[in-house]
């Protein structure tokens, strides 16, 4: 007999997978262009685990209307916003570290982390 599961469970388990699997591309992945990948795969797995947090069932916009003294929940607008500045700090990390890969590959011709001299690892 399988038990139903819930939206917030089944978006909670995607969005640690996603954190797990980017993760775990940026630490064992050698290849600088991978590394980003599994950075922004991360990345949408820590966006979803906020939007899911701020989540409510049945909830309404957290808009001022005239059903202001009803008993519905709001949802909480914070992580969506969160979220969105997520976004844009992230599309600003993968913006910076390609264009640094572009760079290094110039100088040293190889994406490959252990091949580039320098480095302490």
């Amino acid at each position: 007999m399988m038990i139903p599961l819930s939206i917030h469970t089944i978006l909670n388990i995607g969005s640690f997978g996603l954190l797990v699997i980017g993760l775990a591309i940026i630490f064992t992945k050698r290849n600088l262009i991978t590394m980003v990948i599994g950075l922004n795969v991360a990345d949408v797995g820590a966006n979803i685990l906020l939007v899911n947090a701020g989540f409510v069932k049945d909830g309404t916009a957290p808009i001022f209307t005239t059903a202001v003294g009803s008993a519905q929940a709001m949802s909480d607008p914070v992580p969506q916003a969160l979220v969105l500045t997520s976004i844009v700090i992230g599309f600003g990390i993968t913006a910076l570290a390609l264009a640094l890969i572009v760079k290094l590959y110039r100088r040293r011709t190889t994406l490959d982390v252990s091949k580039i001299r320098g480095l302490k690892w």
